[in-house]
């Protein structure tokens, strides 16, 4: 049967209509779904941002809680007017103490701890080096001091680039390999959190491009990367003032494209290893090097200290070596010697002629106004309640945090036994069958190896003894020392942070301990709190000698290593087989 054109084309139109209304309702159900989730996202993210507040509510940022027990990141520049302790709110409205643990002056970035609760709302931290140009990102944070209630606000857009670097300008603030993204950060928003589509902490706002004629944003703000901050992470628990790493040279590009040396350091470790003035540079950390902001992009998200790989190239030929890296300001440049005292502070427990209950306080410095440390310098406010969470100290921003952390470290040599002082003897055997034997007191370290004997006076400054070792005697003598006592042993002995194991290995809590000229660092295993090794410079910048712990062995309630193996200048010394341990106390 044959219909009427007219008859056809009105059910053609009829069934069209009806199409699209399943079509309609089934894109409205996709957009209402992903509505839902993207609600849900908000809400979740929301609960760990943090609005920061001074006393009087009218300076502070945001920031994000990373760790239940209330560790929180933000920027450097949104804390360091408000003192050691400052207001913390949530969106569940309410207002907690904070104090400050670390900062770091050139990342921007400050590590708080929120007080009063162990089960704070924490944000899934990602990885960045995931960012792509394109992904949808959630700003989250206090703009303009608006979240009174302490609800953030939260702003929605892509990431416009990836790996941005913003040099310096007049300051030692350096942003590298940051994320661009177009979603509202004005101020405010510095130190809160960028999430990801999925709702993983991606980085920490801290800078936008403003419009000229006021503080409104134009579309072009910039977050820490959050890889960058967790290279950091240890660092900023040690409660110092943390400093970025070079490599001890500065680049220059050519006109083919490459990358080359333009001037290098001969005291710089760079140096040591080969590097040159002319030599291109193929790869650093393990990341192929295409420009000079490239290079200065990814030196930048590594601490003062790390060992990093590096591959250069000469006359075609290419060279591999594991560098460790120079601090990137002198000690003076992140903390200024403190200036002449001339006021007292007032504390609750003083009395009049200045007498308090923990004896005479020292008075509080003036420093200049502006000055990017100063809140290191003003009159604390410290709760009554928390006053136990903060110590002073020159190259600290809080030691309270750096001593609990060694002392926890620290307790892995104290289970190790009982080592009194008085005259030590080291015996035993080199992986060649030569012998050995150390002698140790507070005086004098002398070594016997084969033929060979060598003694060192101490107070006298180390040398490379024996030859080739990089100071295997100063090593012997930082190891009795950090046997017996270490905290009244050594004139300085901190918790720097963690490290990857000579570059490509596990990751290790470190202590350094310094006598004189000479310093050690040591190494724990995480997991387990093991000492596993230690590197002994005999003076600044000299090649260590690197000892790693092979075997351990337990005699008379102490447990010594008693298989360690030597590096020095990248070469293999050898491996050292102690046989006998013994320790002839003082007056017997």
């Amino acid at each position: 049967m044959t219909f009427p054109s007219s008859i056809v084309r009105l059910l053609l139109s009829v069934g069209a209509c009806l199409c699209v209304v399943h079509v309609s309702e089934a894109v409205d159900s996709l957009v209402l779904e992903a509505e839902r989730e993207r609600v849900a996202i908000i809400e979740r993210i929301s609960a760990p941002t943090v609005a920061i507040f001074d006393d009087a509510g009218t300076n502070g940022g945001s920031g994000v809680l990373i760790r239940q027990d209330g560790l929180a990141l933000t920027n450097f520049h949104v804390v360091k007017d408000l003192g050691p302790f400052m207001k913390c709110g949530l969106n569940d409205g309410n207002v907690y103490e904070a104090v400050i643990i670390g900062i770091d002056p050139t990342g921007d970035v400050a590590l708080v701890q929120l007080l009063g609760r162990d089960d704070f709302p924490i944000a899934e931290v990602g990885d960045s080096d995931t960012v792509r140009v394109g992904d949808w990102a959630y700003v989250v944070g206090n703009p303009f001091l608006l979240a009174t209630d302490f609800t953030p606000t939260v702003t929605y857009g892509i990431v416009s680039g990836v790996h941005r670097y913003q040099f310096p300008a007049g300051t030692i603030l350096e942003y590298t390999d940051c994320i661009q993204v177009d979603a509202s950060i004005n101020p405010g928003n510095s130190g809160g959190p960028l999430f990801n589509a999925d709702g993983q902490l991606i980085g920490i706002n801290g800078r936008a491009s403003f419009e000229k004629r006021g503080r409104v944003n134009i579309g072009a703000g910039y977050a820490i990367s959050i890889n960058q901050i967790m290279h950091f992470l240890d660092h900023l628990q040690s409660g110092r003032i943390v400093d970025h790493a070079t490599l001890g040279a500065t680049v220059r590009s050519e006109s083919d494209g490459s990358v080359t040396v333009d001037q290098i350091l001969p005291q710089s470790e760079a140096y040591r290893r080969g590097l040159r003035q002319g030599d291109e540079i193929v790869s650093f950390a393990d990341r192929s090097i295409r420009s000079v902001n490239q290079f200065k992009n990814i030196l930048g998200i590594f601490p003062n200290g790390w060992k990093r790989p590096l591959v250069y190239r000469r006359d075609g030929e290419k060279h591999e070596v594991m560098v460790r890296l120079r601090p990137l300001h002198s000690r003076s440049e992140l903390m200024p010697q403190r200036p002449p005292m001339t006021r007292p502070p007032q504390r609750k427990s003083e009395t009049p002629d200045g007498e308090g209950e923990d004896g005479p306080q020292p008075p509080i410095p003036e420093i200049p106004a502006g000055h990017p440390l100063a809140h290191l310098f003003k009159q604390p406010r410290i709760p009554d309640e928390y006053a136990d969470l903060y110590e002073a100290r020159d190259g600290f921003a809080n030691y309270r945090f750096n001593r609990v952390a060694r002392d926890r470290i620290s307790d892995e040599i104290s289970s190790l036994g009982e080592f009194p002082a008085g005259s030590w003897r080291i015996s035993g055997k080199r992986s060649n069958d030569e012998g050995f034997e150390v002698n140790l007191n507070d005086d004098v370290v002398a070594l016997t190896l084969g033929s060979e004997s060598f003694l060192q006076n101490i107070g006298e400054p180390f040398q490379d003894e024996p030859p080739g070792t990089g100071g295997l005697i100063a090593a012997m003598h930082h190891l009795r020392l950090m046997l017996i006592a270490p905290e009244n042993r050594f004139t300085e002995f901190y918790y720097l942070g963690s490290e990857p194991l000579d570059g490509d290995g596990e990751k290790v809590d470190v202590l350094i301990a310094t006598r004189g000229s000479t310093t050690s660092r040591w190494y724990f295993r995480q997991s387990a709190g093991t000492l596993v090794g230690f590197d002994t410079e005999t003076e600044p910048d000299a090649d260590p000698c690197e000892v790693r712990i092979i075997e351990w062995q337990t005699n008379d309630g102490r447990t010594f290593p008693s298989i360690f193996s030597v590096r020095h200048s990248g070469e293999d010394v050898g491996e050292w087989i102690i046989e006998a341990l013994t320790i002839r106390e003082v007056g017997r």
